[in-house]
């Protein structure tokens, strides 16, 4: 059987295109990850999307925290920053391509999703083709390198900024991953092109909403203009969805900003890597 395959658009842009050097690159994010002492099961993880020279080194931590583990399915959940119309989005391919090989999409759970989200919001999954996003392929390089199974992916990219339909997609989603084996990513930055000083002080208070493991918080603290990540709707949905699924912490593991990379502090963005944990 021949697989429809969502082509690359950001490979050798974003991250590198040449499968080797790519290899290479990301388990250097990986092994140069420090964690801490993380007490319980990590079931999800929260990782920045930046191209992986800006970000790269802050998503190693979040994905050596899922090293060397076998799941069967893992659900990445994303912002989409194009103007689809939809608010709930997924791809209408078989599977997505990166130099590391192809990852089949799990259309077994996106259709349960898609009848759950029916059922609850009046509204599911709308399939598109060719996507542009980079917020959730720039996270398989990372789970191809960390995980050591042969997985399934659910992807969904998310126009949503509503407290209520986050919470409802979350909720959602652990209903379809509860009796499977499974790891959960969200995939945000944080705040943009404030200079270092003032982003430091927006994204350790949406930070602090993270481990609080306050996804309501989180949604009121943006709306004061107080703190921002541009995946706000999708973390939140998966710590919901952790919540459902038995989490019950979560763990700030690294935070940085491009500044950090470039060297210009005038005017950066800002990343973070945390882990959802269920205690044993």
């Amino acid at each position: 059987m021949v697989l429809d395959v969502r082509p690359s658009p950001i490979a050798g842009h974003w991250y590198d295109g040449d499968p080797a050097a790519l290899a290479r690159s990301v388990d250097g994010y990986l092994d140069s990850a420090q964690l801490p002492d993380l007490e319980g099961e990590v079931i999800a993880v929260i990782a920045p999307h930046a191209g992986h020279t800006y970000s790269g080194a802050v998503a190693g931590y979040a994905f050596a925290a899922l090293r060397g583990r076998s799941p069967d399915l893992v659900a990445v959940i994303a912002p989409m920053h194009h103007p689809y119309q939809e608010l709930l989005i997924t791809t209408a391919h078989d599977a997505y391509s990166t130099p590391l090989g192809d990852i089949p999409v799990d259309k077994e759970a996106l259709n349960e999703l898609d009848g759950i989200l029916k059922s609850e919001l009046m509204f599911g999954l709308s399939p598109v083709e060719n996507d542009p996003e980079h917020s959730l392929e720039i996270e398989l390089p990372f789970l191809q390198r960390a995980l050591t199974s042969k997985w399934k992916l659910l992807p969904v990219m998310m126009r949503v900024r509503e407290a209520s339909i986050s919470e409802r997609f979350g909720k959602a989603l652990g209903r379809v991953l509860r009796d499977k084996n499974f790891f959960l990513v969200a995939s945000t930055d944080l705040s943009h092109f404030y200079n270092q000083q003032t982003a430091l002080v927006y994204d350790r208070s949406m930070l602090n909403q993270m481990e609080s493991f306050n996804p309501d918080g989180a949604f009121d603290l943006e709306r004061a203009g107080k703190g921002f990540a541009c995946g706000l709707g999708a973390f939140t949905a998966v710590m919901w969805a952790a919540r459902e699924l038995g989490a019950d912490k979560v763990k700030v593991l690294r935070h940085a900003t491009s500044g950090d990379v470039t060297g210009d502090y005038s005017s950066v963005v800002g990343y973070g890597a945390a882990a959802i944990l269920k205690g044993k």
